[in-house]
């Protein structure tokens, strides 16, 4: 098993598109922890733009800027998700189903 210490975003997941292309992408190499961090930063900020924009009327900016960081930040997990399901994906089917009866 890897050490957790030792795991980085792999750089596959997209984060934000336009015309059907992903725009950005997030950086290969980047330390597990600070990446979760970084995406628990922007949905508190994603978080308090959506309770700014329920009050206010006169413009969407809050909303958009709300939308914006939740893709990012999905995109982190994501990709955090995909680093630490690898080694499962590998694994034939029946040795999982055999190690759930077991656990």
């Amino acid at each position: 098993m890897t050490d957790q210490t030792e795991l980085k975003t792999i750089g596959l997941t997209p984060a934000i598109y336009c015309a059907d292309q992903a725009l950005f992408h997030v950086t290969r190499g980047v330390p597990l922890g600070d990446a979760l961090s970084m995406a628990s930063d922007f949905l508190f900020l994603a978080k308090t733009l959506t309770e700014d924009a329920a009050y206010a009327r006169d413009s969407d900016r809050h909303a958009w800027a709300a939308h914006y960081l939740t893709s990012m930040s999905k995109a982190l997990v994501d990709d955090a998700v995909k680093v630490l399901t690898r080694d499962r994906a590998f694994v034939p089917v029946s040795k999982r189903a055999g190690a759930k009866a077991e656990g």
